[in-house]
């Protein structure tokens, strides 16, 4: 993989500014996206899928149940004819039917081994569907082993139409996670969040079939998101400068230590940040917000005039003022 190219550091943060916070009766609301009709669409730890709608204002926020996957949901994809992809950490690549709530699996292995931790996907015209696996080696409930062991198992994988099974289009990346296709379609953007990095995988033309380098984050990447011209990327967690310099111990050293972090108490950090990204990798808008009372976003999306926040570890999203056009 290309790491040649150098990250653009001159984007100055704003402050990211919350409204209110909408509960929606349910834990981890991992991933949002927004409905043509401009309701949000998320999934909780207990595989319920919810439509939320009327989230400008708290007191009128309506939550509704839409289907249940039977395991748990993490990233979604909205597709043209109104199914949802998700993908779910225990029960692999999923189609639901939003209209009748009919849940049918696409993909629960890869090349003979069981697929866990599906993380994020995204539908190409054509139909293929690409879709992100975090680890190889640890669960949903224990990721944090592998942001500690940083031994690179995450994989971008591609199911063609018609497909059974799907194949691996990338391998080695750290902890592959949030997925968005260009505007104009000729490459995939991946989120590595145990790299801070963003990653470039070409579809069309000369390089096509190859990752390289595409930006560098102040935080750790997981679910995006595309509003027109921009890639709205969560930002996780901040940057965690003692935690770089351990990814230069030795493997067996990391090994050790991830087997005694998935045990150890954890509680997010007080900063939450969101960064919107061109398709050349500027940062066009870094908005943070630190000493938050919500932590831990790993999704945000757009509908009307604000931001909605989507979180793994809070039991509702965050409504924030959008930026102003740069």
């Amino acid at each position: 993989m290309d790491r040649t190219a150098r990250p653009d550091r001159t984007a100055r943060p704003a402050r990211l500014v919350p409204l209110h916070y909408v509960a929606i009766g349910g834990r981890g609301p991992e991933d949002v996206v927004t409905d043509p009709d401009g309701g949000v669409l998320t999934g909780v730890e207990d595989g319920r899928i919810l439509r939320l709608d009327g989230l400008g204002d708290p007191d009128t926020a309506r939550v509704r149940e839409l289907a249940r996957t039977g395991g748990r949901p993490l990233g979604l994809e909205l597709l043209p004819d109104g199914d949802l992809l998700v993908c779910d950490a225990e029960r692999g690549l999923l189609r639901v039917g939003l209209a009748d709530g009919a849940v049918r699996v696409l993909a629960d292995s890869v090349e003979g081994e069981p697929l866990r931790f599906a993380s994020n996907v995204v539908a190409l015209p054509d139909g293929t569907v690409y879709f992100t696996a975090s680890s190889r080696r640890f669960p949903l409930d224990r990721w944090i082993g592998d942001i500690v062991e940083h031994s690179g198992t995450g994989r971008l994988l591609r199911l063609a139409p018609g497909a059974r099974s799907p194949e691996v289009a990338c391998d080695g990346l750290q902890f592959a996670n949030g997925l968005a296709v260009s505007g104009d379609g000729t490459f995939l953007i991946v989120a590595e969040t145990g790299a801070y990095r963003l990653t470039r995988y070409w579809l069309t033309g000369p390089r096509a079939g190859r990752a390289e380098f595409f930006a560098e984050l102040p935080g750790m990447p997981d679910n995006m998101w595309r509003d027109g011209e921009l890639i709205w990327v969560a930002l996780a967690g901040p940057r965690n400068p003692p935690l770089d310099l351990f990814h230069r111990t030795p493997p067996a050293v990391r090994r050790a230590a991830a087997r005694a972090a998935v045990h150890a108490p954890y509680r997010p950090a007080g900063t939450i940040a969101v960064t919107a990204l061109d398709d050349h990798g500027r940062v066009v808008h870094h908005l943070a917000r630190h000493h938050s009372g919500f932590r831990m976003a790993t999704s945000v999306c757009m509908t009307g005039r604000h931001l909605v926040l989507g979180s793994v570890w809070e039991p509702g999203v965050a409504v924030c003022a959008a930026p102003t056009a740069k």
